[in-house]
């Protein structure tokens, strides 16, 4: 848990998204097309979704909960991931497909930059079948993973959580996740699930193209026209907090150096929604969240460090 950050005890995080591997490749400078590029590799546990859980609970947020998909390859090792990291899992295994592998390419540069090769295997043939209503007791907010909408069992999915929360009264968040994703989708058929959203966590090139504005400040603003809470990260650049249509407040980001800014937005997003759950208001969660990013792009992987890690 960050040290200073009390345990939040009002009601329960369920986040329902993607447990993939990682596989991440640091290395410096333009790739050698045809030959061979030196770096450093590491295996670690990642998926947009588990990286906000995990970042949730290490915010603070004593009760989080995981809905995800994985094969049974590394179903074991990714569960003990997470419960180490003081989240509670519910991990469908998948015994037709292999667990979601993602290739990070990180260039070790000013900007720490980095390219995804993305297999999703598992993760998103989450279905309905793997969703129960009772994963809702208890829980006082639910956030999905975008990625799940870029399948159509998944899709299903997300859209079976919404209505079971709305029945509840219980708010949903929603991180877009990918902007090239975003465009396979189609903007329209975002924007048609997005009605149903209280809070919207798009990173600014995301708001951007959700809205075909140029300025993040203005696409967020609009955004926040359909969504309620509009928070649009922005990485070095802070964030934005739009309501009901009017200028968004800026938040400033927390000076970084970068290693890796692998899981930087989910560790944002798990902050940010931490902070929610103890009573901030949106502008000193958003404040949070940049704080957790900070940390991220620090660090190599998406995870924060287990609890007693002390790093």
């Amino acid at each position: 848990m960050d040290p200073g950050v009390t345990s939040v005890g009002s009601g329960a995080l369920l986040v329902v998204g993607d447990v993939v591997t990682d596989v991440i490749a640091r290395h410096r400078g333009p790739l050698a097309a045809g030959t061979d590029t030196a770096a450093v590799i590491r295996r670690l546990p990642g998926g947009a979704g588990a990286n906000v859980a995990c970042w949730a609970a290490h915010a603070g947020c004593a009760d989080v909960r995981l809905l995800g998909r994985v094969g049974a390859d590394a179903a074991a090792w990714h569960e003990r991931e997470l419960v180490a990291a003081g989240v509670r899992p519910r991990l469908a295994v998948d015994r037709e497909a292999t667990t979601g592998t993602v290739i990070c390419l990180v260039d070790t540069g000013a900007e720490a930059e980095r390219t995804f090769l993305t297999d999703s295997g598992a993760s998103l043939r989450l279905g309905p079948a793997d969703w129960s209503d009772a994963l809702i007791d208890g829980v006082a907010r639910l956030h999905l993973s975008g990625y799940l909408l870029f399948t159509e069992s998944s899709r299903a999915l997300a859209e079976t959580a919404l209505a079971a929360a709305r029945a509840r009264g219980v708010p949903v968040s929603l991180d877009p996740a990918s902007a090239g994703f975003l465009i396979e989708l189609g903007v329209d058929r975002f924007l048609a699930f997005a009605e149903g959203l209280d809070v919207l966590l798009p990173s600014r090139d995301e708001a951007c193209l959700l809205t075909g504005l140029p300025d993040p400040a203005d696409a967020a603003a609009k955004l926040s026209r359909l969504v309620p809470l509009v928070v649009a990260k922005a990485g070095a650049d802070g964030a934005l907090v739009a309501r009901a249509g009017a200028a968004p407040a800026r938040v400033p980001a927390v000076p970084a150096e970068p290693r890796d800014t692998t899981g930087a937005g989910d560790a944002f997003t798990g902050a940010f929604l931490a902070a929610l759950l103890a009573g901030a208001a949106p502008e000193e969660a958003a404040a949070r969240g940049c704080r957790a990013g900070a940390m991220a792009v620090g660090r190599v992987g998406g995870r924060p460090p287990h609890p007693g890690d002390g790093g």
